[in-house]
C-alpha cells in the first residue's frame, strides 16, 4: 500500500485506513503552498496523501515553457493511471479517496463513480468560470453516487454560496462552506479571519468526512 515517490509524485503520511489521492489546480502544481499545507496537515492526522502532477505541470517543473493545462481526455487518462497504480500497489478501491484543488478535483469528480472509489474530496470546485455563471459544470454532480465533500469559500468567484444554493446536486454531495474564503479559501483581512484558520477548517471538514465513510 506504499506508492513510491518519484517524478510527478509526492507521498505524505503513514500507511493508513485511507489513501487520499490529490491533483493540483490549473495554475500551480502539487508542490504549491496550498497543496503542501493540505497534504501535510492531513498526514499529521494520520491520513496517507498521494499528490501527483498532470503532464503539462510535470513538464513545467522540469523547465519546459509554460503552456495551458492538458485537454480533458489527457487529464482523465492521467487520473485513471494514478488510480490503477495505487490499486496495483496494494490500495483497495474501497480504501481510496480521490480529489484535488479546483481543476484536479473536477477531473476526479468526472470519473469517481466509474472508478468505484470510496469517496471524493473537491477543494474549491469550479462550478463555473469566473464571471460566466451560465457555463455550469454541474451536470454530473446531479447524479453522482460516490460520497462527495466539496469545501467551498463563501466568496469563491467560481461558485459563491449564493450561487450554489440554486444548484441541483445529488444527495451524495456534501458542501462545507469556508467563511469569507475565495477560491483558495483566503479571507478578506477585514473579515477578522485568517488564511490559517480557513485552511484548518478545510482540514477539519476533510477529516470528519473521511471518518464518516464506510470502513474498508
Amino acid at each position: 500500500m506504499s506508492p513510491s515517490a518519484g517524478p510527478g509524485w509526492l507521498v505524505d503520511g503513514p500507511d493508513a485506513a485511507w489513501t487520499l489521492a490529490l491533483a493540483h489546480g490549473a495554475g500551480q502544481g502539487m508542490g504549491s503552498p496550498f497543496m503542501q499545507a493540505i497534504a501535510q496537515g492531513l498526514a499529521a492526522a494520520g491520513v496517507r496523501v498521494v499528490r501527483f502532477g498532470f503532464p503539462y505541470m510535470v513538464e513545467r517543473s522540469q523547465g519546459a515553457r509554460q503552456r495551458p493545462p492538458d485537454r480533458e481526455p489527457v487529464l482523465l487518462a492521467t487520473w485513471r493511471e494514478v488510480i490503477a497504480r495505487l490499486v496495483s500497489d496494494g490500495c483497495p478501491r474501497d480504501a481510496l479517496v480521490i480529489g484535488g484543488k479546483s481543476l484536479g478535483g473536477r477531473m476526479a469528480s468526472l470519473l469517481a463513480d466509474q472508478e468505484q472509489v470510496a469517496g471524493l474530496v473537491c477543494l474549491g470546485y469550479p462550478f463555473h468560470p469566473p464571471g460566466r455563471p451560465e457555463r455550469l459544470r454541474t451536470a454530473h454532480l446531479e447524479t453522482i453516487r460516490t460520497p462527495t465533500l466539496i469545501c467551498q469559500g463563501t466568496r469563491d468567484p467560481f461558485g459563491s454560496r449564493a450561487e450554489v444554493a440554486g444548484y441541483r446536486l445529488a444527495p451524495a454531495v456534501r458542501l462545507a462552506w469556508i467563511e469569507e474564503g475565495e477560491h483558495s479559501f483566503k479571507p478578506r483581512r477585514a473579515s477578522g479571519r485568517t488564511e490559517s484558520q480557513n485552511l484548518a477548517a478545510v482540514l477539519a471538514e476533510t477529516l470528519v468526512f473521511l471518518q464518516g465513510l464506510a470502513r474498508p
